[in-house]
């Protein structure tokens, strides 16, 4: 079993030698021998087991081979027709289809599970611009790690979703009037979050609500080296926002940023333009036109959305089934984004 030219059990140089080299890939390596590698130019990761055993591929849904299942095109696809199809087809094979982490469709007996990004295109200048659209991966694996693909170790090492919101496969969003409005002051705060604030006095800022999740990390782990836990997200479901929190080894975290999620979150105006909830190719135009129109500074979010240069802030986009919306982090002055 394998992917094009690649087989899973072959080891890391004979992969190599079939993708011509990481081509300036990237890549992590764990203490225990667990890795992953990327391969830029082909839209490829490959995932090795201990011994340097090829396990896994993922296969990127923008710059990744199209890979086909019988007649089921897997790779850059509308989410929901893909859907259909390998329903379709996992009847006719009388196999199971369950729902994964993501909200898309995993078939053990196949060794797929499959997930969407959001579509980039050129622009007229020839620049990356966002599109409205999501479009199909997929990560394979061998025999192995079937069972449960994001559970294994080897995948998680490259992608640890365990604590992330698991999606039950409907991706809703609030309307604009079902929305707060909070006020952004660049800098110092947006709604009632203050930058400095402390996890306590966030959640009590938020009427009292208890994180859904949080998320940190211990230093180094992936050289086995045992480190203080240090929170660095707390989830507010509810609220519908993310607090960042600088990492502090000794004492208390400390608010650094704010996300307010796409689908859920509080709306924010910055001049007169709402940030969070609609779809980024709208957003984009009307930043570009205000900032024509104003004589400003423009900068691009590593997604290629459109931002005011000199505000701390990110704009970035998030899952609504077939298209995308926009969701928006507000950071502190020293927050580096």
């Amino acid at each position: 079993m394998g992917v094009g030219p690649l087989r899973f059990g072959m080891d890391s140089d004979e992969v190599k030698a079939v993708l011509g080299g990481p081509l300036a890939g990237y890549g992590q390596v764990a203490a225990d021998g667990v890795f992953w590698q990327g391969y830029q130019r082909t839209g490829l990761t490959c995932i090795f087991d201990r011994g340097k055993i090829l396990v896994a591929v993922a296969v990127d849904a923008l710059e990744g081979p199209l890979v086909r299942m019988g007649e089921v095109e897997l790779i850059g696809r509308v989410p929901s027709e893909l859907r259909a199809e390998v329903h379709d087809r996992a009847r006719s094979q009388d196999v199971v289809v369950r729902v994964n982490w993501s909200g898309d469709p995993e078939i053990p007996a196949w060794g797929v599970s499959l997930g969407a990004r959001q579509e980039l295109g050129l622009s007229a200048g020839g620049g990356l611009e966002q599109r409205d659209t999501m479009v199909t991966s997929a990560l394979l694996v061998g025999p192995g790690l079937a069972h449960d693909p994001y559970a294994t170790a080897p995948v998680t090492h490259w992608r640890n979703v365990r604590e992330r919101a698991r999606n039950p496969g409907a991706w809703p969003v609030l309307a604009a009037h079902e929305r707060p409005l909070w006020e952004w002051v660049p800098l110092a705060r947006v709604g009632p979050l203050r930058f400095g604030m402390n996890p306590d006095e966030v959640s009590a800022a938020l009427d009292g609500e208890t994180p859904a999740a949080r998320l940190g990390r211990c230093p180094h782990w992936w050289f086995g080296q045992a480190g203080q836990w240090q929170l660095s997200e707390d989830r507010f479901d509810k609220a519908g926002v993310s607090a960042h929190y600088w990492p502090r080894p000794e004492g208390v975290p400390r608010l650094g940023a704010v996300t307010s999620h796409g689908r859920t979150g509080p709306q924010v105006l910055h001049a007169g333009i709402p940030l969070v909830g609609v779809s980024p190719s709208a957003l984009d135009t009307a930043i570009i036109q205000h900032i024509e129109d104003h004589d400003l500074g423009l900068r691009f979010c590593p997604n290629a959305a459109a931002v005011w240069d000199g505000l701390q802030l990110v704009l970035d986009t998030t899952r609504a089934g077939d298209t995308a919306v926009s969701e928006a982090t507000f950071c502190a002055e020293d927050w580096e984004i």
